[in-house]
């Protein structure tokens, strides 16, 4: 394998060896801590334009899945059609895989899907450094390339929103379907789908600046995504509309941070996120902890929206807001992936509360 390096936007350089597609990119450095399922993490879409550590030392060690679809065309064991982010950091590739349903190596999947990878990398010294300075820019350069000629980039700059979410309504039907759900895809993770299915209802997915109040139905749920939601303009003021009324609403994740945004409250950039299967969360109703999966860099700050609402998960590890819910309207959500996928599954009963009240 070829030399490669990682540089930060700081000057600080980590020097590790080429696998996957031998190509040089920039983007946000950001880090992981789950153990397992670089196949899910790789192809959600919150992670375009980003550039993922993988803390867990050993990567690649049970391959990668098929990439089959159901018969309503989502993954079976992906997020996504494809992977998003720029590029993979790991300390420990692993040429060798075993699995059942492993159909391809990881450094083959990269190399098909045009992503580079770097190891040997010292992921902890990493880490600790972005835990200090915060996400920082960076870049992935291959032997060979000169680094002057790759530009850093910063992807919440732009509307990555855009970039992912559908561009055209796409309808799953339920079973048996007489309940009819919106889905705003801010960059939806197939399995937010597939866990409203298996609860019977109908899925209208949606581009996320489409206006859904043309459309007959009983809730909406707004998805994950990318980058910062401050740009999201349309949606916010869509969803304000649907505020207004009593049909039920569910935020997942950035979908959490639009519905903050449309009951009037301030979102903000957090200094390295939350990124990982390990998030404790507090349920502020019950006082039950959950230990969540979690893909975010931006946080709503509570204290911005009016009486009317009230903070319904809090992070045991530094206090954000992890969720909020109206004290007297069917409107609530939760920072964190009820879904997992992957992950622990400790909060997938949010699906139940919500298909519940439809």
């Amino acid at each position: 394998m070829s030399k490669a390096r990682i540089i930060l936007e700081d000057g600080t350089e980590f020097e590790g060896r080429s696998f996957g597609c031998k190509r040089s990119v920039s983007g946000e450095v950001v880090f992981n801590t789950a153990m397992t399922g670089y196949p899910e993490s790789l192809t959600d879409p919150s992670y375009v334009g980003q550039i993922l550590v993988m803390t867990y030392p050993l990567v690649g060690n049970y391959g990668v899945p098929e990439r089959a679809v159901d018969n309503q065309g989502l993954s079976l064991y992906m997020e996504s059609e494809k992977i998003h982010a720029k590029a993979l950091v790991v300390f420990d590739y692993s040429r060798s895989y075993s699995h059942w349903n492993a159909r391809e190596s990881l450094h083959q999947w990269l190399e098909s899907e045009k992503i580079p990878g770097i190891y040997d990398i010292d992921t902890r010294a990493l880490t600790k450094l972005l835990r200090e300075k915060g996400s920082m820019k960076g870049k992935l350069v291959v032997a060979g390339d000169d680094p002057a000629l790759i530009p850093f980039t910063d992807p919440n700059r732009m509307n990555l929103v855009e970039r992912v979410s559908c561009q055209e309504v796409i309808t799953y039907r339920g079973n048996p379907g007489s309940k009819k759900v919106v889905l705003i895809d801010c960059g939806v993770k197939h399995n937010i789908i597939r866990c409203l299915l298996q609860r019977g209802v109908t899925v209208v997915r949606v581009p996320w600046d489409y206006d859904f109040r043309k459309l007959e139905y009983d809730g909406v749920f707004i998805s994950n995504g990318p980058g910062d939601p401050n740009m999201c303009i349309p949606t916010i003021a869509f969803l304000k509309q649907a505020l207004e009324g009593e049909k039920p609403v569910c935020g997942i994740c950035m979908g959490h941070q639009l519905l903050g945004l449309a009951a009037g409250g301030k979102v903000y950039k957090m200094k390295y996120g939350h990124r990982g299967h390990n998030q404790p969360v507090r349920d502020e109703d019950t006082g039950m902890c959950h230990i969540t999966s979690q893909n975010h860099g931006y946080t709503l700050d509570p204290d911005s929206l009016g009486k009317e609402w009230v903070p319904l998960y809090t992070n045991l590890n530094d206090g954000t807001n992890e969720g909020i819910r109206h004290r007297t309207k069917p409107f609530f959500s939760s920072q964190f992936h009820p879904e997992a996928a992957s992950g622990p599954t400790d909060t997938v009963p949010i699906f139940d509360k919500f298909t519940k009240i439809l």
